[in-house]
């Protein structure tokens, strides 16, 4: 029985795995096809041609300029406002040559319009030569660094390395939430004679233009040069290469002062090496620091282990770099330069053309791979700065047709740089409470001076005065002693003129520099005003020169009694004051008589005459004999909101206005009422 029930139940085991065989099979088929079409989606084949460009690049006949937005990432801190959220954002741009004509010192413009904050950028550099991270929200402008200019595909045979720069871009922007995009508003060539049409986006990620040539643009007739022509600025460095070999070269910096009102007092001049470079030696001018640590821990140590780095002069990335002193003009070993040597002080040519110019040479190491004489990189990123001048805002380098030299030897000939380079610098107005010199106001016909504003030329963050608050009305003996000293002196005035009293107080000026402009006098011919200088600063400046530009005054302009007084009318209608001879230095602050007294500051001062023959109209209480701007060794100094006018002040004079009128009403009124009239 069980034998039977054994042979009957065999046969359906056998049907059953018979009929469960497909299904495994299928399965097992699947899972190997599954698995072949995932491994098959990995490309190994090295010669896999890369994506194909956009159609608008291949249709463009000019500079192709591209920008698109990659990826972005959520900084620290985290926060509910999403204005307030911070991302961290990567970015690519590109500038193609894809025009017949060579593109010389390509300048990119990239409208940025959410905050951002640009941490880097290869292959570019910011043109004002600022450093990252540089805050760019409204927009920056790029150059090439080390590629500034790109070659046509004609004769590169399409080297795209040679056409093209592509520039990885990271940074930090505000504001755009999730699944917006934070594009620029706009890119386009900032080259001179070509014009750009507005960009066209693609997607949400991808911006792209094409730039071509304006045939408008008539370019100004100039020598025919290889490179850039030499361009014109306020302030112009050129970077020249005498001598090079193998692994280092000789170079030449000339500053020049094109700026008739430009100056520099104890300069201090920086840049940055791109590709290692450092400073042997140098003449005509010194580092701050001599320090070869950097090459003796760096690259510069491995590849000259025979090199002395004691005699090694800076090996700093970013030196600062200063004039030699007078007495070492002559020396042999560090000066015997032309223009050099002269503390840093460069002149305006209206007051000395001789002392417009500075010159300093310095012999540069070169690192690997630019180990032969044609591999020649300027420094980048150059700024230079005073202690009381203007503020220049420098270009990257471009390269220009090479300087030439008299020859040396004395023989009517001429010695050409192997290479050159020009930097260009323009002299920028100061930001608001941001000056080095400040003007005060006063006037015969009303008691009380106006003051510097309030912080004219900055404010600690510790101090606990209000950094807010309008400058408060002095007595014109105040403008003799220092701000620490006139608060008790500003409350008296206040209490005998009834100003209102800030509380806390108005924080002071701190302005090394301040000048008063006081009316004299007003007669029916002419008329007078006296302007005095107040140094506040412990150094004195030679040479000083101050420049007063009047719109309705200046032709007015007679003379300046203890000055030497100069109209430029070329100049903006620029009266410029300096000192006369033996009297061009305006002293430090020194102490007082008594051990007790304030300290005193260095002051000159002279009368100044006007003619009302050349002004008919003139109205001087009203305004008309104030300077509207006013220049200190080239600064332009912060000037009051407002100038005296009859009466106590400005503002105090429409408010005892209104209560004359006041009392006139009512004394009116009780008047027609009294007589019933």
């Amino acid at each position: 029985m069980i034998n039977k029930l054994k042979m009957a139940t065999k046969p359906r085991i056998l049907i059953a795995c018979h009929h469960a065989l497909p299904f495994y099979v299928t399965l097992l088929l699947f899972v190997l096809f599954y698995g072949a079409q995932v491994c098959d989606g990995q490309d190994y084949d090295e010669t896999s041609m890369p994506a194909a460009p956009p159609p608008e690049q291949d249709d463009c006949n000019g500079i192709f300029l591209s920008y698109t937005f990659i990826s972005r990432l959520k900084e620290y801190p985290h926060l509910k406002n999403a204005s307030a959220q911070a991302w961290a954002f990567k970015a690519q741009a590109m500038v193609l040559n894809a025009g017949d004509e060579e593109l010389n010192a390509w300048k990119m413009f990239i409208g940025f319009q959410h905050k951002e904050i640009l941490v880097s950028a290869s292959g570019a550099v910011l043109v004002d030569s600022s450093d990252f991270p540089a805050a760019v929200g409204n927009g920056t402008y790029l150059v090439g660094s080390p590629t500034a200019d790109l070659k046509t595909s004609i004769e590169t045979a399409g080297d795209i390395d040679q056409i093209s720069v592509k520039m990885e871009i990271i940074g930090t922007q505000f504001g755009v939430k999730p699944p917006g995009v934070p594009m620029p508003r706009t890119i386009r060539l900032e080259n001179d004679g070509h014009k750009c049409p507005s960009p066209r986006v693609h997607g949400k990620s991808a911006m792209f233009v094409c730039c071509k040539r304006d045939p408008k643009y008539k370019a100004k007739k100039t020598k025919k040069t290889k490179f850039l022509p030499r361009q014109n600025g306020d302030l112009s460095f050129s970077y020249d290469v005498t001598q090079a070999y193998p692994g280092s070269y000789l170079a030449q910096v000339t500053i020049d002062n094109n700026h008739p009102l430009g100056r520099l007092d104890h300069w201090n001049l920086t840049w940055e090496w791109m590709r290692g470079e450092f400073i042997y030696s140098m003449r005509g001018a010194y580092t701050h620091r001599k320090d070869s640590s950097a090459c003796i821990y760096g690259r510069a140590a491995q590849y000259y282990p025979d090199l002395d780095f004691s005699q090694v002069m800076n090996c700093e990335k970013k030196p600062i770099i200063a004039d030699l002193p007078p007495y070492l003009a002559n020396d042999t070993k560090v000066g015997k330069l032309p223009f050099c040597c002269r503390n840093g002080t460069i002149l305006p040519k209206v007051m000395d053309e001789s002392k417009a110019k500075s010159i300093f040479q310095l012999q540069v190491y070169k690192l690997p791979p630019d180990l032969n004489r044609t591999a020649l990189n300027p420094p980048m990123k150059w700024s230079i700065e005073g202690v009381l001048n203007p503020q220049y805002k420098c270009a990257a380098p471009i390269r220009v047709d090479p300087t030439e030299f008299p020859d040396p030897s004395g023989l009517q000939a001429t010695v050409s740089a192997i290479a050159s380079w020009q930097v260009v610098c323009n002299i920028t107005r100061p930001k608001v409470k941001q000056s080095r010199c400040c003007l005060s106001f006063s006037a015969y016909y009303n008691a009380s001076v106006i003051p510097c504003n309030t912080c004219a030329c900055g404010c600690r963050e510790s101090d606990t005065c209000n950094q807010n608050a309008r400058a408060m009305f002095l007595p014109p003996e105040a403008l003799l002693v220092p701000f620490v000293n006139r608060t008790q002196k500003a409350k008296a005035w206040a209490k005998i003129k009834h100003f209102p009293v800030p509380n806390p107080l108005p924080c002071p000026d701190h302005c090394g520099v301040s000048i008063n402009w006081h009316i004299d006098t007003d007669y029916r011919s002419g008329w007078t005003a006296r302007i005095t200088l107040f140094n506040w600063d412990e150094f004195s400046f030679e040479d000083w020169y101050t420049a007063i530009q009047m719109k309705k005054a200046f032709p007015g302009y007679e003379k300046a009694y203890s000055f030497n007084g100069t109209s430029l009318p070329d100049i903006n209608n620029t009266i410029f004051f300096q000192g006369l001879k033996g009297l061009n230095f305006l002293m430090g602050e020194t102490n007082g008589t008594k051990e007790y007294d304030p300290r005193v500051p260095g002051k000159q001062q002279t009368v100044i005459s006007f003619s009302k023959k050349q002004t008919p109209g003139i109205n001087i209480q009203q305004g008309d004999g104030f300077p509207t701007r006013v220049l200190f060794n080239g600064e332009e100094c912060a000037l009051p909101p407002e100038f005296p006018r009859p009466g106590n002040a400005g503002h105090d004079s429409r408010t005892n206005f209104l209560a004359v009128l006041f009392v006139a009403v009512m004394t009116f009124v009780l008047i027609t009422d009294r007589f019933h009239i």
